[in-house]
């Protein structure tokens, strides 16, 4: 796959991330000038958007990067390869902070998990 196919594959998952959104966002407006918003690379990107997950799309964009000649812009391949560390470190590194009151919760997760519990303390004896 090409870097720039990579990248936009990798951000697609993780575009609620603020830092993968905007790059990602760079990233297409830098394709949409270069190319065109007619531009069959254009319209691919568009495309795989809306169902990310799909190999055929996903394929279609890598044919019309190839057929544009995208993956030879350093400036295309400079905002990709930023885009790619942005969804990667994303990906890897989430962290949420959550602020429980009252009994009987329930909280899950995967990966590393740490709950901390602080417990109210009852009247000091003195």
């Amino acid at each position: 796959m090409d870097p720039i196919t990579g990248a936009i594959v990798a951000a697609l998952g993780t575009l609620a991330e603020p830092a993968v959104k905007d790059a990602y966002a760079g990233l297409k407006a830098l394709i949409v000038r270069k190319f065109g918003r007619e531009a069959e690379v254009t319209k691919a990107v568009e495309t795989l958007e809306a169902k990310p997950d799909s190999p055929g799309r996903r394929a279609a964009l890598e044919e019309e990067i190839a057929a544009a000649a995208a993956a030879k812009d350093q400036e295309l391949l400079g905002l990709a390869r930023v885009l790619a560390e942005r969804a990667q470190a994303s990906a890897t590194t989430s962290t949420v902070h959550q602020h429980v009151h009252g009994d009987r919760n329930v909280i899950s997760g995967t990966g590393d998990i740490t709950i901390n519990v602080d417990r109210p303390r009852g009247p000091s004896s003195g």
